[in-house]
This record gives structure tokens, sequence and C-alpha cells, in this order.
């Protein structure tokens, strides 16, 4: 977690929430997870994966051929407070993959490289 992003109230604040058993505040997990969506696109500069994080935010990102059209080949969805672990390293991407909490398709669509923040 060496990015101001991943340092933020906002991040902060919702793993405070979450390990106490709460919903974060809407607002707050949005700027969360928007916050470590950018830095993802930042560390993985691209076009070639779609990650989506519902209802929050979706990025491309990882080097490749670019998808322009319809749906895109290589894309990862998963809630948002599994992103919020992910990215800050709370759990691996193998263990989130295997609990079924993590949902990809394509070749490009493996972000353990990138993981965790």
């Amino acid at each position: 977690m060496s990015s101001p992003h991943s340092k933020s109230a906002a991040v902060s604040a919702v793993l405070l929430a979450l390990d106490e058993g709460r919903t974060p505040e809407r607002p707050v997990f949005r700027e969360a997870v928007r916050s470590l969506l950018a830095v993802l696109a930042e560390r993985a500069p691209g076009r070639s994966v779609e990650v989506r994080v519902p209802p929050y935010g979706a990025i491309q990102c990882v080097p490749g051929p670019r998808h322009t059209r319809g749906n895109p080949p290589n894309v990862v969805e998963m809630a948002a407070d599994t992103w919020v672990e992910l990215a800050t390293g709370r759990i691996g991407w193998a263990e989130a993959v295997a609990e079924g909490r993590v949902q990809m398709s394509g070749v490009r669509a493996d972000l353990s490289a990138y993981l965790p923040l």
C-alpha cells in the first residue's frame, strides 16, 4: 500500500467498517473503490482488461490488445469489499479466486502480478 490513494481516509474508513462487520457508507465506499482502481490503472496502464467493481466503478488496464466494441474478452468483476481487500493485501488473488469472490474471463484476466497495490 505505497500509494497515497491506498492510504486515504476513505480506504481506512472502509477497512475499519469491514473489520467491525459494518457496511461502509456508500459515498465512502465509492471513493475508496475508485481511488484504488485509479492506482491499478496507473500501475498497469493499458486497455486489454476491464476491471469492474459494481456499482462503484470500472476501468480498463493491463498492456495488450485494446478492446473497442462489444463485450471485452478479458473481464474481472468482484464486489466492492473484495476489491478493497485485494487492493490492500488483506486477501490474496489466488484465495479470492478459489473462494469464488472474483469472476474473470479471458487470458489476460489474472491480476495477481499487480496486487496488492
